[in-house]
């Protein structure tokens, strides 16, 4: 049986902010709730999920921009009226040392599909974070957690092949990635090495399936993190 929300009484609301007061904050000057009826567009959604760094990147790559057209032309809307969605697409492996671009383009690709209006549902990870999210630990569900990131409309998997090899490691790229290209579902994947070197890193069937479900972007060998910024 549901309980309404009870209300706080007047000596409660004293006791609150004795407590605040004693934390050092103001209990006069605390945030305003948030306005339930205020409107938040698409890009400030973006902007708000978007790391500070990569806030003003542009897709420009040809090849990318190619990408985000083909996205964009099989986004389909779920009923009438809505926005239209991702539903399936190719993927990108954008390959290139370090430096050269890689994450700016597809944080860039982003931006131009919620730009255009199509509703995107995304995560981006680096390999690294993604296997230390899914180390076993006591608390924590990562068949959940591995179910919930192969299954996200758009993926973006920074710096493949960085991380420590293991069994292991190759076990969940695998399973992460088969899933993904079992339900073709647009993947955008950075890394530094070369196929040969993945292969090598990751093992034939992660290999495999990326030669297939990707095409791959190389980016010319120049670090821009090192170039003399423009006055």
């Amino acid at each position: 049986m549901s309980r309404e929300p009870e209300l706080l009484g007047a000596g409660a609301l004293q006791r609150l902010q004795r407590i605040l007061t004693a934390r050092g904050m103001n209990p006069q000057r605390l945030p305003d709730t948030p306005d339930e009826d205020k409107p938040y567009s698409p890009l400030g959604l973006l902007d708000a999920r978007m790391p500070p760094r990569y806030r003003t990147a542009r897709a420009d790559h040809p090849e990318v921009l190619a990408w985000t057209r083909d996205v964009i032309a099989r986004a389909e809307a779920p009923n009438p009226g809505a926005r239209r969605q991702i539903t399936t697409g190719p993927s990108l492996l954008l390959a290139g040392v370090t430096g050269a671009g890689k994450t700016h383009q597809v944080y860039g690709a982003v931006r131009t599909l919620v730009e255009v209006g199509i509703a995107v549902r995304w995560r981006a990870t680096t390999a690294a974070d993604l296997y230390a999210d899914l180390r076993p630990r006591p608390g924590h569900d990562t068949e959940r957690e591995l179910e919930t990131v192969s299954r996200y409309p758009l993926l973006i998997l920074d710096d493949l092949g960085a991380a420590k090899t293991s069994e292991w490691v190759e076990e969940i790229t695998y399973r992460l990635i088969n899933r993904r290209y079992n339900l073709m579902l647009p993947t955008l994947i950075t890394t530094n090495l070369a196929m040969r070197d993945l292969r090598d890193q990751l093992g034939d069937r992660v290999a495999s399936r990326l030669a297939e479900m990707t095409t791959r972007v190389t980016f010319e060998p120049v670090d821009r993190r090192r170039q003399p910024h423009a006055a």
